[in-house]
């Protein structure tokens, strides 16, 4: 269940990072002043990494109910 809690929230976290400009971004995810860019590297990495945790979190959740 961890597995797919954390995966939620790097879902969330990279769909920020695609959608909200880098100079808006709250200082702990990376601000960067006067630039109008988005953060894709970190958006992409959390979107991939998002997936594999729910995944792996729905294998573990399969396994354990057997």
């Amino acid at each position: 269940m961890i597995l797919v809690v954390i995966g939620i929230a790097l879902l969330v976290v990279g769909v920020l990072y695609l959608t909200i400009a880098a100079d808006k971004l709250p200082s702990f995810m990376g601000h960067i002043a006067h630039t109008t860019g988005h953060r894709a590297k970190r958006g992409v990495a959390g979107l991939v990494l998002g997936v594999l945790f729910l995944v792996g979190g729905g294998v573990a959740m399969a396994r354990a109910r057997r």
